[in-house]
């Protein structure tokens, strides 16, 4: 259940992504006012309910520099390479976490779970698939395998926060820090780069409406998606096992392609509807499973 609500929250995340993308807007100055409104909620979530501020919640600065790490390789991949290609590989980081959790943690799967892991695998694979995909056509695979590694690095840190009972909103709150202060730095830079060599940028950014303060306002709102997602897959992290629950989350692109077939009319080609099949038959194997 934490890893369903979890997928829908970083699913409506993905959606305004893909909502911002189309606008002309700073993806760091995004990225900033996101990370920044995570960390200003579980700050006060930590004080609040009086939360202890641990050592183990040093765990989350590990995290903060995963999903930064990730986010980056992802966007450069997008950027020199083939969005088809990148995409694919950034929705494998669970079989990563499946293989690393068994080595760590001795995380065993039973027959039907694993079945039911690989069906969604599939099912995202296949959703995600593009045929001009070639031996001779892979752009970008390197950078889009080091963001598969490092968000599933950041899932098995999640993961270990849960099984060193580090203090949870202290820990969020460290890892929404850190991205802030990554992207924010980031964000330093491409303003001097834009100042000195690309003025017009800046200009048609402004022209638009999307000032670096509305970027960073708008951040805050997918911020609100982002750190409730968190919550609910560091319960599932919590409660579940850490392949399975990477392996559900994942889905959360299947949240956004669902919004682009019913609100933007995009219409779903028979390979995008059997990798939908394919995901909601192995959501349903793990239900069985788990009654």
């Amino acid at each position: 259940m934490y890893s369903v609500l979890a997928a829908c929250s970083f699913g409506l995340r993905g959606i305004l992504y893909h909502w911002s993308s189309q606008q002309s807007l700073n993806r760091n100055v995004l990225l900033c006012g996101t990370f920044f409104m995570g960390a200003l909620i579980s700050g006060s979530c930590a004080l609040l309910l009086h939360q202890a501020w641990t050592v183990s919640a040093l765990i989350g600065v590990q995290m903060g520099l995963f999903s930064f790490g990730a986010n980056a390789s992802m966007f450069k991949g997008f950027a020199v390479g083939k969005a088809s290609l990148v995409a694919i590989l950034t929705g494998l980081p669970s079989v990563v976490v499946v293989f690393v959790a068994y080595l760590i943690w001795d995380e065993r799967l039973n027959i039907m779970q694993f079945l039911a892991f690989v069906i969604i695998v599939i099912g995202i694979l296949v959703v995600r698939y593009s045929n001009d995909i070639t031996l001779k056509n892979l752009q970008g695979a390197g950078w889009g395998a080091l963001a598969l590694i490092l968000f599933a690095a950041n899932d098995l840190s999640s993961k270990w926060t849960t099984l060193v009972a580090a203090p949870f909103f202290p820990t969020l709150f460290c890892m929404f820090a850190t991205g802030t202060v990554c992207f924010g730095l980031w964000w330093l830079r491409d303003q001097k780069q834009s100042n000195h060599q690309q003025p017009a940028q800046v200009k048609v950014a402004a022209a638009t409406g999307w000032t670096e303060r509305r970027t960073f306002l708008f951040g805050m709102i997918v911020g609100i998606t982002n750190v409730v997602g968190m919550i609910f897959i560091l319960h599932g992290f919590d409660h579940g096992k850490a392949g399975l629950v990477s392996a559900v989350v994942a889905l959360n692109v299947l949240i956004v392609l669902l919004y682009t077939r019913f609100v933007l009319k995009d219409k779903f080609s028979k390979m995008e509807q059997s990798g939908l099949a394919l995901a909601f038959i192995g959501i349903i194997m793990m239900k069985v499973v788990a009654s």
